[in-house]
C-alpha cells in the first residue's frame, strides 16, 4: 500500500464515522489490511489536515465546507433533477441534457457516506450507495430536496407506464 491510497482510506474512515483515537484509525485501517504504525498516523494526519475535536477527527476543510456542500448538493438536486429510480444500491438520476455533471459532482461532495461515487453522462446520473439501504435513505433525501417534485415524478412515471 502506498501512502496516497492509506490517506485517501484515512480519509474515507474519518468522514464516514467518529474516529477518537488513533488507536481506533489504526485498527480501522487494519481491518482493511493496511498496516500503520502511530507515528505514520501522526504524520498522515497531519499532512491531511485532520484534526480532533469532541466528536473525533475531523478534516479542517470538512468542518469549514460541509453546510456549503450539503446547500450546494440540495440545490443542484431541486435545479436538476428530473426523475429518479432505485435499482438494488443504485440510483439512476434524469437531468435535462447537459446537467448530469454539475449533479453529479455536487453529489460527490456532499457529506453523505452513502454516496460511494458517481458516474455522469449527458442526462443520466448513476449514484452508487453501499448497500440497499443506503440507496433508499438518499432516495429519500432526494425526494425531499426535489421540494414537492416527487409526487410529480411518481405521477408522471405512472402516466408514462399507462400509455403504453
Amino acid at each position: 500500500m502506498n501512502k496516497a491510497f492509506r490517506q485517501g482510506q484515512i480519509q474515507k474512515i474519518i468522514r464516514s464515522r467518529n474516529i477518537h483515537t488513533q488507536e481506533e484509525l489504526a485498527e480501522a485501517l487494519q481491518a482493511l489490511g493496511i498496516e500503520a504504525t502511530q507515528v505514520t498516523l501522526s504524520r498522515d494526519t497531519r499532512e491531511l489536515g485532520i484534526v480532533k475535536t469532541p466528536d473525533g477527527y475531523r478534516e479542517i476543510e470538512t468542518l469549514d465546507e460541509a453546510p456549503a456542500a450539503h446547500t450546494d448538493a440540495r440545490r443542484a438536486v431541486k435545479e436538476f433533477l428530473r426523475d429518479m429510480r432505485l435499482a438494488q444500491n443504485l440510483l439512476v438520476l434524469k437531468t435535462d441534457p447537459g446537467n448530469a455533471n454539475a449533479l453529479a459532482v455536487a453529489l460527490d461532495h456532499a457529506p453523505w457516506p452513502e454516496v460511494v461515487g458517481t458516474i455522469a453522462g449527458d442526462d443520466t446520473v448513476l449514484v452508487i450507495a453501499p448497500d440497499r439501504g443506503g440507496a433508499r435513505w438518499l432516495q429519500k433525501i432526494l425526494a425531499a430536496a426535489m421540494g414537492g417534485k416527487e409526487n410529480q415524478v411518481k405521477s408522471q412515471r405512472s402516466k408514462g407506464k399507462s400509455q403504453k
